[in-house]
């Protein structure tokens, strides 16, 4: 008997070093990003976001050092779910950060809510993210793509406008977010005539902007980011377009995109959760610290990277770094009001932001905020049985 209560008794001893190294050891993050290709910029504004919040808080978070795993998902679902696999099964990371392609972000949900791997979406806006595929595990630090495209339906109407084009990439993001503008600015008594689409991603606009000519609705909606918004604010100048129809889109079309371009993008017309110009205490010391680290000024991204690392800080700091604990993790996020850069926001049960949505406009080489176009904006969460 004494012997069965000494093996006992030492079996312990060593389970508890073993438990509380695992708590303590390196916390692994696999960043699976864009870092070439369209998106390219834009991975690599969210991993320095992210990295810049780990810094503040001395290179640890809930009492761990950070060891990144970095996969570049190269903006392709066909290539998602092995790569997240990889960081998965291979790597076993303890929480997965991504993606910029919502495609991407789709496959990368998928496999979290399979293997119950901890996960945060800096950008992908994928409404059934945090609808139909929505978990405990799963959150987002950005939007989706309903919210933005909701606001500037409102916007268009209060505008006057009653006709409307709407122009996208056709894929999963372009199509929520047209469906998102849609819907309000029908709801506002306004009619799209036409939605016009283009592969991902190709930038041969030149036949559609022939036919918004030939159309002349009151407005232009459009969602493109990266490499194709610069593409298509510059081919929009060119054809004439912009003199004689006003372009409206949500704010990824200007956003790290206006040094590339210039003078066409002036005064365009935006909605997004983030603007430059919000001039608050919180943002101000942000963008000063990122750009003495990264000698670069933020975007939108860089904030939803910072906020997805602000995300895992206060769940792992509840849990003392024991992500085990998922159900304690997401009762301390949900209960949080997160101080971000954008503005204080807080989850909705389905894991997504409520935020305010800015009416932007470019001034230079900034988005200057006009107005808040729609106030702690919830996304419907359409589908989420959580």
């Amino acid at each position: 008997m004494n012997l069965v209560r000494t093996s006992l008794i030492a079996a312990c001893a060593i389970a508890a070093p073993l438990a509380m190294a695992q708590n303590t050891g390196k916390l692994k993050v696999g960043l699976m990003l864009p870092y070439t290709g369209t998106y390219a910029a834009l991975g690599t504004a969210i991993e320095n976001g992210f990295r810049l919040y780990v810094t503040e808080q001395g290179g640890k978070i809930g009492g761990r050092e950070i060891e990144y795993v970095k996969v570049d998902d190269e903006s392709d679902p066909s290539k998602a779910t092995d790569n997240v696999n990889k960081l998965v099964k291979r790597d076993h990371v303890d929480v997965l950060v991504g993606s910029v392609h919502s495609g991407v972000a789709m496959a990368m949900a998928k496999v979290a809510k399979d293997t119950n791997t901890l996960m945060i979406v800096p950008n992908a806006g994928a409404d059934a993210v945090t609808g139909s595929m929505c978990a405990p595990n799963i959150f987002r630090s950005s939007f989706t793509n309903w919210q933005p495209a909701y606001a500037m339906g409102e916007v268009a109407v209060k505008k006057g406008a009653k006709r409307a084009v709407t122009i996208t990439h056709k894929y999963a993001a372009g199509d929520e977010s047209v469906r998102g503008f849609r819907e309000a600015f029908e709801k506002g008594g306004g009619q799209v005539m036409k939605d016009l689409s283009v592969p991902f991603p190709s930038v041969e606009f030149q036949a559609l902007l022939t036919e918004i000519a030939a159309l002349k609705p009151d407005v232009v909606y459009t969602f493109f980011a990266g490499g194709a918004a610069v593409k298509f604010v510059k081919d929009y100048a060119a054809a004439g377009l912009k003199k004689s129809i006003p372009l409206y889109g949500a704010g990824f079309l200007t956003d790290g995109t206006l040094d590339a371009q210039g003078a066409d993008a002036a005064d365009l017309l935006t909605t997004l959760h983030y603007a430059d110009s919000l001039n608050t205490a919180r943002d101000n010391a942000f963008r000063l610290a990122y750009a003495k680290t990264y000698k670069l000024q933020p975007d939108v991204y860089a904030v939803q990277g910072y906020d997805a690392a602000q995300i895992l800080g206060i769940g792992t700091n509840a849990v003392k770094g024991d992500l085990n604990k998922k159900a304690e993790f997401a009762a301390a996020v949900e209960k949080t009001k997160i101080d971000s850069p954008r503005g204080p926001f807080m989850l909705s049960k389905s894991h997504n932001p409520v935020q305010d949505i800015y009416l932007r406009q470019v001034v230079g080489k900034e988005n200057k905020m006009l107005s808040v176009a729609s106030k702690a904006l919830a996304d419907p969460a359409r589908g989420c049985k959580m």
